[in-house]
């Protein structure tokens, strides 16, 4: 029996199963994903029909979250609200990720003037604040969808850079890429297709992390006017428009200011999931 007992305390513990940030967070950015893809199926009104005998209602069981201050569901509008979010975020994703891939590899495998110039570009945009640069961007190309990830995805790149640009230099004398040089592969070859995906999961994982703040940008841009206009639904936009009554109507300003906040969350959990699963400094 004693010895029974002992062999049990020796053994290795069994991995228990657990709720991890990652699965969270992949939950709530599938739930966030689906709401925007069957939008027109979930909304129970149409978002952007005005009815102005029913403007400011509180919530209730026809309107889950009342009504703005043009009588439309804010339920409905905040599920259509999410497209907009989702295609501006990928946009920015589309070009940052590349360029700053670009950039970094370059930087950390070409080195000298190459890299000395490149680091010296990244450096002014990571002085400048994302927002700021982005309102003066914005109104100069004139508000909407692209002109916002453009502006945004200008000083969203260089965190990308820097990260690929420590990764190539941990690369560049290891030998992973002695043995590929041996084999004859140099140039774009050799960066391009043995240390960008070697680059990537860090990209990913920086991605991910980076989304929370920007769909808060993005928020920031349609809370004064400088993204999505009107009458489309945006979750920036209609925080503005709640604040002018938010002290006697908070329901108009807390609906879509807690779809960012289900974002924001969403996608940081996701982020930091993906860093304990693919970083394995993070691994225990």
């Amino acid at each position: 029996m004693t010895q029974n007992v002992t062999d049990l305390a020796l053994a290795p513990p069994r991995r228990a199963r657990r709720v991890t940030s990652l699965a969270v967070g992949g939950a709530l950015v599938a739930v966030l994903i689906l709401a925007a893809l069957l939008a027109p199926l979930l909304a129970p009104f149409d978002p952007n029909v005005q009815m102005m005998s029913e403007r400011l209602l509180p919530p209730s069981s026809v309107h889950w979250f009342g009504t703005d201050g043009f009588g439309r569901d804010l339920l409905s509008r905040v599920i259509y609200g999410a497209r907009p979010t989702l295609l501006l975020v990928s946009l920015i994703l589309l070009l940052t990720i590349p360029v700053g891939l670009l950039i970094g590899i370059s930087a950390g495998y070409l080195g000298g003037w190459t890299e000395r110039v490149l680091l010296r570009i990244t450096d002014i945009f990571l002085s400048l604040p994302n927002l700021v640069i982005a309102l003066a961007l914005v109104a100069m190309l004139g508000p909407g969808l692209i002109n916002g990830a453009l502006a945004l995805a200008l000083t969203s790149w260089p965190p990308f850079a820097r990260q690929a640009r420590a990764e190539t230099l941990a690369l560049r004398r290891s030998d992973y890429l002695a043995a590929a040089r041996m084999q004859g592969i140099n140039g774009l070859r050799l960066m391009f297709g043995h240390i960008l995906p070697l680059c990537m999961p860090g990209a990913v994982v920086r991605a991910a992390l980076s989304l929370g703040g920007i769909i808060l940008s993005a928020a920031g841009l349609g809370f004064l006017g400088m993204g999505v206009q009107p009458p489309m639904a945006e979750w920036g936009s209609m925080v503005a428009e709640g604040s002018k009554v938010i002290f006697d109507q908070w329901w108009v300003a807390a609906a879509p200011g807690g779809a960012i906040l289900f974002a924001s969350l969403a996608f940081n959990l996701t982020g930091d999931g993906l860093r304990d699963r693919l970083d394995t400094r993070h691994n225990g």
